[in-house]
């Protein structure tokens, strides 16, 4: 983190603006439509992100710091499961803004596990995802309603993501929250996260995209090797799934899934350093991993 000195006058705004939701209603997709830049991955599978993802986005007189959170539910009692849950319930006890989001015209049991979490309600946004799919926006009305009676929240901000409608609204009702501060990134920063860090999370957004229905989510990646010039990069990554029986799937006949899945990943984190990349993807079994905390640690999660 590089800490910004004191170079802007009164009255500038920073804070930072937790994102929260339950699984699949489009957190990850709305933050890096804020931010203008892909920091989270993104796939129509459910809890896709698994950390807590720092973006960042500053203005001349506002920097907002997002933090992209796992999906809270309750259904699942893994490991891994109550550690994304602790991720939830953490940032939210440490932000100054919470952005929850929900699917327009769907409301589950999944959204209202995290009423009772909400801070006060000034300091909460709703935020009515996807409204692009929505063929009759009078039904937004009542739908609103129903859950402004469960939690009086600051504001309500109608949004689509991919067609970036009021995304302008959305920060401006997120600015008038955020505490008087100097900036607490540079303003060229995106994202807290390493480059190896979000490499990996391409990997992984590919496996979920080609082979999500068919593996398990007892996958995750780590970058081994990380070798980098001003012109190119060698990049090692490392996919450790828990059964022996996942590696075949991961392959494909011929080996072409894990073809694509390498192709795809190599164009994406080329595009983000600017420069010519060699990605070699390879696989281990781990048994068990992701229902172990010692495990989880060791692979990185928090």
């Amino acid at each position: 983190m590089n800490q910004v000195s004191d170079t802007h006058a009164g009255g500038f705004r920073a804070g930072f603006v937790a994102v929260v939701g339950r699984p699949n209603v489009g957190k990850s997709t709305l933050m890096n439509a804020l931010i203008g830049s892909k920091i989270s991955i993104v796939s129509r599978k459910a809890q896709t992100t698994r950390h807590r993802i720092h973006g960042v986005l500053t203005r001349e007189r506002e920097q907002f710091v997002f933090v992209d959170t796992p999906g809270f539910q309750k259904r699942h009692g893994g490991a891994m499961n109550r550690m994304m849950n602790r991720v939830v319930t953490q940032a939210l006890a440490d932000v100054d803004v919470v952005v929850h989001v929900v699917e327009a015209g769907k409301w589950t049991d999944g959204d209202a596990q995290l009423l009772p979490l909400l801070p006060a309600s000034e300091r909460t946004i709703l935020v009515v995802s996807k409204i692009d799919a929505v063929k009759n926006r009078d039904e937004l009305f009542p739908f609103v309603g129903k859950i402004m009676a469960q939690h009086a929240y600051g504001a309500v901000v109608p949004v689509s993501a991919a067609k970036a409608q009021q995304l302008d609204q959305l920060l401006a009702e997120i600015a008038t929250r955020l505490p008087e501060g100097e900036p607490m990134f540079e303003e060229d920063t995106l994202t807290d996260r390493s480059m190896r860090f979000i490499a990996a999370e391409l990997v992984r957004e590919k496996i979920f995209r080609l082979v999500g229905d068919e593996l398990p989510y007892g996958c995750t990646v780590v970058i081994e090797q990380w070798e980098e010039t001003e012109a190119t990069a060698r990049v090692s990554a490392c996919v450790v799934v828990e059964r022996d029986s996942h590696r075949p799937i991961l392959l494909g006949a011929g080996g072409q899934h894990m073809k694509r899945i390498a192709t795809e990943a190599r164009q994406d984190i080329a595009k983000l350093l600017d420069k010519n990349v060699h990605l070699e993807v390879y696989i281990k079994v781990r048994k068990g991993w992701s229902d172990r905390e010692s495990a989880l640690r060791d692979l990185g999660y928090e």
